[in-house]
């Protein structure tokens, strides 16, 4: 029930003015001018309140017998804050919750009865009189026309009634999709026109409606004779009623009820009701809804700030990583309607130190990203476990060969109940059989795990020029976040629930660039490289259909599969680094030094990537190694040939006559094994590595290996790539 016009007014007043008398004066004041008609329910404990809280304490006696103030529990208890961020649906009382008046005394007011009908509505809070018997009278104290309606209306309009924060409290609301009903014991003729204010459809307002006299002759309404006592808010315990009747209507899990009357607080204590209910005391305190509301609002800026909003870290910082978190940056606080995303995104940096503070004061990574502003809410961290520390989304974007180290270090430090994205291209041989990153992340974090993966150039994407990826995704819920956090208008997302297919394309792609930069250095033309990305193309499929038999077909036609495998091919730093790496190995053989002379993989690599990682040949061997281990090296002729070139067993011509490379016959070193074992030395370690990525040739393993030593010891810290 609700206080009269004059009383709600007189609190709302008051309440302005002890803010700014502070917090003793305020509550002096309510206590002296608490009306006699606000009735004090009985006070029923609950186990889900924040006991350690001093404002969770209940009302003790008075030595009067009445029970002394009680005061509100203004920090939700963690049930109540689970509820009110899920939430379906959220119901809010009108007069005194949504409005600083109630509807039905202001009217009273504008038609003259003022005190007639005050005196009606304190008989109806007190309970010697019904509240149906009470609208009865109000109303024909009142005794308006149509035409009443309207002037009052007019008047009146909605956006001088509403509530501080109101408007802003549903618009937040909507923007989630949350559903907005207003139910209230006031009329829907009063009330339609603050529901359309707050953009609310007619069929989500409960509330009763007025009986009209109508004229025989205009067929207009002219007189007032009652109201319609068939609706739930006629009587009492209709609030809950409402709310059974919206529940059984839409497939809402969640529901909150919030108003300032006990008739509001009703929506809780009758079963097929509200889960919560949420005091309200932005206009006017109720000592009976204080004492016993769960959760208690003095301001609804409260409710806003405790909506659910996701923290975003990104495990990276090469320019791949750095063009991604400037997308989520963007939407996180330019482009977040529904305010879902907290502004900050924290981004790990493996250097720390100089380059830390550099892109924290500049907002761009000199080393990797150049030129680029990133944007303000970009944190950089060289810390791990800060950047992420209480984050829900996790992004990983660094090379493949290191993350395992890197969730190793984030084991036990990771939020429950986040979810991950790999933007991570690549995998992980062991003697049980390969392991994707996403596969990785998931078993070592215990964490839902998608990919995004396309034909997308770091610097492109950082230009803001059109490119695409998807989303291969096992949780729908997970991937459609992920997709508001990189959908931008120059970044088309789509969603793929074909997340194992998506991520082999992303990694395979780079091995079959591998081939085409070969082609390149050997000055053929289009017509080679296209044969090269065909093969290349296919080959692709049938390893993911020979490991993995759910990898669907149209995945290889997404923007993941041939997409990516164009772009990369086209303008990846794979390709551009064996073009370099083959016009010097057939100068090599040109001066008589034998297959593989010329500058290695990992001096290429430091020259032309500064910094960034080279993928392609570490994945070649990885491949190489299932392809040798399952004796499927002649199913995959282009694949094995570019493996053979890439250690130096073959010439970089074969790449074009790839069927004749895969079938000759190359001294394999049986003792080479590129699947590290557990617990190798650290030499054997670092000379695996730079098999991996060296290039390493019997005249200049010794150097190869030194340097592979050198990165293999910086593996816990590495920068993320581009693609």
């Amino acid at each position: 029930m609700m206080l009269s016009g004059r009383t709600c007014n007189h609190a709302f007043s008051t309440r302005q003015m002890s803010h700014q008398r502070g917090a003793l004066a305020l509550r002096s004041a309510r206590v002296a001018q608490r009306p006699v008609t606000c009735r004090r329910a009985p006070f029923v404990p609950s186990a889900v309140f924040l006991q350690s809280e001093p404002a969770q304490k209940t009302a003790s006696s008075a030595n009067n017998g009445d029970a002394a103030p009680s005061e509100a529990r203004t920090v939700p208890s963690e049930r109540a804050l689970a509820i009110w961020r899920s939430a379906d649906a959220v119901c809010f009382d009108v007069d005194c919750t949504i409005t600083i008046n109630d509807g039905l005394d202001l009217l009273a007011e504008f038609m003259g009865v003022k005190e007639e009908v005050e005196e009606l509505t304190n008989k109806a809070m007190d309970g010697t009189m019904s509240l149906t018997r009470s609208l009865e009278e109000r109303l024909n104290l009142i005794n308006c026309s149509p035409d009443d309606i309207r002037r009052f209306i007019k008047a009146y309009p909605p956006q001088s009634r509403l509530a501080p924060g109101i408007k802003e409290l549903i618009k937040a609301l909507q923007k989630r999709g949350v559903a907005v009903y207003l139910i209230s014991g006031g009329f829907r003729e009063l009330l339609l026109p603050i529901a359309a204010h707050l953009g609310i459809p007619k069929d989500r307002v409960f509330a009763n409606r007025m009986h009209w006299q109508w004229d025989d002759e205009t067929g207009m309404p002219t007189k007032l004779v009652g109201f319609d006592t068939s609706e739930p808010t006629a009587r009492n315990q209709g609030k809950p009623e409402a709310i059974a009747r919206i529940r059984e209507n839409n497939p809402y899990n969640t529901v909150v009820m919030i108003g300032d009357g006990i008739t509001d607080l009703e929506a809780v204590q009758t079963s097929g009701g509200a889960d919560l209910f949420i005091g309200s005391g932005v206009v006017v305190e109720r000592e009976a809804v204080v004492a016993e509301a769960e959760w208690y609002v003095y301001d609804y800026k409260a409710l806003v700030s405790a909506l659910s909003r996701y923290k975003v870290a990104m495990v990276g910082s090469g320019a791949w990583a750095c063009a991604a978190v400037r997308m989520i940056a963007q939407n996180t606080s330019q482009d977040d309607p529904e305010d879902e995303f907290d502004d900050d995104v924290r981004m790990w940096v493996h250097q720390g130190g100089e380059l830390v503070d550099t892109i924290n004061s500049t907002h761009e990574n000199p080393a990797y990203f150049p030129g680029i502003p990133l944007g303000p809410n970009v944190i950089a961290t060289g810390n791990l476990a800060e950047a992420v520390a209480d984050a829900d989304l996790l992004v990983f974007c660094a090379p493949h060969q290191y993350i395992r180290g890197i969730c190793k270090q984030l084991m036990g430090k990771v939020k429950p109940g986040a979810a991950a994205i790999s933007l991570t291209k690549g995998m992980r041989v062991t003697p049980e059989g390969p392991e994707l990153i996403s596969q990785i992340v998931r078993r070592t974090l215990g964490v839902d795990c998608s990919v995004l993966m396309g034909g997308n150039i770091a610097e492109d994407v950082g230009r803001e020029q059109l490119s695409e990826a998807v989303i291969g995704y096992y949780n729908l819920e997970h991937a459609q976040r992920f997709k508001k956090l990189f959908q931008r208008p120059y970044f088309r997302v789509t969603l793929l629930p074909d997340p194992v297919g998506a991520e082999l394309c992303g990694t395979l792609k780079n091995i079959v660039a591998l081939g085409v930069g070969m082609v390149d250095g050997l000055g053929m033309g289009p017509n080679s490289k296209a044969a090269i990305i065909r093969q290349g193309l296919l080959e692709m499929r049938d390893f993911c259909q020979a490991l993995y038999p759910s990898v669907r077909d149209d995945t290889f036609l997404e923007c993941c599969g041939v997409g990516d495998l164009v772009a990369t091919c086209i303008g990846g730093r794979n390709r551009r680094v064996a073009e370099a790496w083959t016009r010097s190995a057939v100068e090599g053989a040109e001066a008589g030094e034998g297959n593989g002379a010329g500058r290695s993989w990992a001096e290429l690599e430091k020259e032309l990537l500064q910094g960034q990682k080279l993928q392609g040949v570490l994945t070649s061997n990885e491949v190489q190694q299932i392809l040798r281990t399952r004796g499927w090296e002649s199913k995959y002729p282009l694949f094995t040939t570019i493996n053979r070139i890439v250690n130096g067993h073959l010439p970089p011509h074969l790449v074009v006559d790839y069927l004749e490379g895969a079938k000759a016959d190359i001294a394999v070193d049986v003792e080479e094994d590129i699947v590290p074992l557990p617990r190798q030395p650290a030499s054997a370690m670092a000379r695996l590595f730079g098999q991996l990525v060296g290039g390493i040739t019997q005249q200049g393993g010794a150097a190869a290996g030194a340097a592979a030593s050198a990165a293999a010891g910086a593996a816990s810290g590495a920068a993320s790539n581009s693609v």
